[in-house]
């Protein structure tokens, strides 16, 4: 038994001395020192000491107000979570503006809104904040 397991140590060192030995050295981060000519019409050297500068044109943002229905999950003065309606697993959360946080507060003094309950939200896309919440709370509990 001794004399496999002394045989097995040797083996195991063996083949871990010859693989270190033959990897090849990594060479994927060594500078590029030849220039590239990307055209033969109009050589163009590219210069790895300076950076290429690319202007992109930003996204315009949506303007307008978007429209998102669901179920409540939970809602108070500050925020309202919704449930999408043909998802199961699309929840957001939207903050209410002034307005609609006023209207909430009279909403919630009656009880407030309950899980489950159908609403419509418009908000706005580039805040993410409730505008207007469309929706009958249902009983109080």
């Amino acid at each position: 038994m001794r004399k496999l397991f002394t045989l097995s140590v040797v083996c195991g060192s063996a083949m871990m001395t010859l693989c270190i030995l033959t990897a090849p050295r990594a060479a994927a981060q060594d500078p590029m020192l030849t220039p590239i000519i990307v055209s033969e019409v109009a050589p163009m050297i590219l210069d790895e000491a300076k950076p290429i500068i690319v202007k992109l044109a930003p996204k315009p943002k949506p303007t307008g107000v978007l429209r998102f229905d669901g179920y409540i999950v939970h809602a108070n003065v500050a925020q309202v979570t919704v449930r999408a309606k043909g998802d199961d697993l699309g929840i957001q959360t939207f903050p209410l503006n002034q307005d609609v946080a006023t209207k909430m507060q009279k909403i919630v003094d009656n009880g407030g809104y309950q899980y489950g309950d159908k609403v419509t939200i418009y908000y706005d896309p580039s805040s993410r904040t409730a505008v207007k919440i469309k929706g009958k709370p249902s009983r109080p509990l």
